[in-house]
């Protein structure tokens, strides 16, 4: 039993995450604390810092690089984002755009949508004609749409990103400049007037590390660089693609960071439409994001209705508002990933644990038949909610012990067994316990401040901006 007591770091192999804020008390006799969690304590706590402390700003445009932003005369006289829709097919409609302060000068506020007037639950918002909204079937016309696809080369979001790059090369000559200009006045940042973490600088990522998000982050970016690399391919293969332009070749017209300020942006905007074709199911809608803002508790969503993409709300709005649509139901990781914020009281915001079964045991097989008898896997991962994390380790729990089960005897008792509980020691409980608070802490010890620490520096006036 002596060997049964030492931990043994192959049976439970997992993610780098880091641990819950909340106290967890496990069985009757043990209780350990484990202190903070990735997605609802490293990303949640980062932005905040980013939202009012450490304001990142970048000086070249969202789509085309450039200088800083400066509003000329003429552009002022070309009127705003709704004007122009109105101009060109939005009928009358219920909501308008405010401006809400950028967290810098140097940058001009950024536009939300508001309610005009008082709405109750059920009542539409405003209702896009598909002739104002970008979609595949505009950008490739039938012919090349399936020629692209099997490609598995550019994603949806580079060639949407690639068409509205080429078209603000057309500068007046557009149809798409004030939906192009609002982007750009947006700047790829989200409902905070944060930028996306894409586009932060190695400084400001370095804040993430002991985070998982920080990985996410980095091998985004390198999906994106690999799209890049792509475009010239699928630029000669689909003869048809974007012949309109008169422009040279994507990477010879566009450089890489322009790229990727693009992507960003049509990333942070881009709506997943529900029963439609392929061809549409990815649409960029003049008054849908980021003038819309995100919330995780709401259930209006922007939705293809004939020949229009309307909203339909779900609450009451006083005049004035912002309206808010769901997102989908996201963790955090993914919400600053994709828009640039979190949300403090996001139901879908998770830990990931990923446990695995020791594939080098001499009962692996039979471990692994009671594992998928009682619904897990021989790689298995566990989501630990916020506010949910004891019924998570409840779950948990089963499944380490099974890995600790190592005379015969016993797993041909767990094998007859109906339930998932396996009858261990209390000297093997201790072990699991152990271990599994160890891997806790070693996560904590991946991050380079503590919580506590975290919060003071985001208090304190002293904390320098980042410009």
């Amino acid at each position: 039993m002596e060997a049964s007591c030492s931990l043994r770091s192959s049976k439970f192999i997992s993610t780098p995450i880091r641990p819950l804020h909340h106290p967890l008390s496990i069985a009757s006799t043990i209780s350990i604390s484990v202190i903070r969690d990735p997605n609802f304590g490293s990303s949640l706590r980062l932005v905040r810092r980013k939202n009012r402390l450490s304001i990142r700003v970048s000086s070249s445009d969202t789509l085309v690089a450039g200088s800083r932003e400066v509003v000329s005369k003429k552009e002022e006289d070309l009127g705003d984002l709704k004007s122009w829709m109105h101009k060109n097919g939005l009928p009358p409609c219920k909501v308008i755009l405010k401006e809400k302060p950028s967290h810098n000068e140097k940058h001009r506020p950024i536009h939300y949508v508001a309610a005009s007037e008082d709405l109750q639950a059920g009542d539409a918002a405003f209702s896009v004609p598909n002739s104002l909204v970008v979609t595949l079937e505009r950008v490739l016309g039938n012919e090349t749409i399936a020629e692209l696809l099997t490609t598995n080369k550019l994603s949806e979001l580079a060639c949407l990103a690639l068409y509205l790059m080429y078209e603000k090369k057309q500068g007046k000559k557009s149809f798409w400049l004030p939906y192009i200009r609002e982007l750009d006045r947006q700047r790829g940042r989200g409902q905070l007037a944060v930028e996306s973490p894409l586009l932060w600088s190695e400084t400001e990522l370095a804040y993430l590390t002991g985070s998982p998000t920080k990985a996410e982050i980095l091998e985004r970016a390198e999906g994106i660089k690999r799209e890049y690399n792509e475009l010239d391919t699928v630029w000669f293969m689909a003869g048809s693609l974007f012949q309109q332009y008169p422009y040279d070749i994507p990477t010879e017209a566009f450089t890489f960071e322009i790229f990727k300020q693009a992507f960003v942006a049509v990333q942070s905007c881009v709506v997943h439409l529900q029963k439609v074709s392929l061809a549409r199911r990815f649409a960029l809608v003049p008054l849908g994001p980021p003038l819309l803002a995100y919330s995780s508790k709401c259930k209006a969503m922007l939705a293809a209705v004939d020949d229009a993409v309307q909203l339909v709300v779900d609450r009451p709005y006083k005049a004035g508002e912002s309206i808010v649509v769901w997102c989908g139901p996201q963790p955090n990781s993914k919400l600053l990933i994709n828009y640039g914020f979190v949300d403090e009281d996001n139901p879908y915001d998770r830990l990931v644990v990923e446990a695995a079964l020791n594939t080098e045991d001499p009962q692996y097989q039979d471990k692994r038949m009671v594992a998928q008898r009682n619904g897990k896997l021989s790689v298995q991962v566990f989501h630990v909610h916020a506010g949910r994390e004891k019924e998570a380790i409840s779950d948990m729990l089963p499944y380490l012990r099974l890995g600790y089960v190592s005379d015969t005897s016993e797993m041909q008792s767990v094998i007859s067994s109906l339930g998932p509980i396996c009858p261990v020691s209390p000297c093997m409980e201790q072990a699991v316990l152990d271990q599994l608070a160890d891997y806790f802490k070693a996560r904590l010890a991946g991050y380079p401040t503590t919580l506590s620490e975290d919060e003071a520096m985001v208090t304190s006036a002293q904390y320098p901006l980042i410009v």
